[in-house]
């Protein structure tokens, strides 16, 4: 008989996190910010602004992140 994995408390834990917390597109970051998208993409490749995720093929980025990294600006 195969086993199948269970996921341990702590993965369980971390996708809690991670599925709660509001990620947001780069154009909704864009309309949040007031920038224009390709701002955004440039800042990126400076690494500068909020981090920016790979999640998949897709570019996300955590909304508490962008709120603490607006206020230090």
């Amino acid at each position: 008989m195969v086993q199948q994995n269970q996921p341990t408390k702590s993965k369980g834990i971390l996708v809690t996190l991670i599925a709660s917390e509001k990620w947001l597109t780069p154009i909704e970051l864009s309309e949040m910010l007031q920038i224009p998208l390709d701002t955004l993409y440039q800042w990126r490749n400076r690494k500068f602004g909020p981090r920016a995720y790979k999640i998949g093929r897709h570019l996300r980025y955590r909304e508490s992140q962008v709120i603490a990294w607006a206020e230090s600006q």
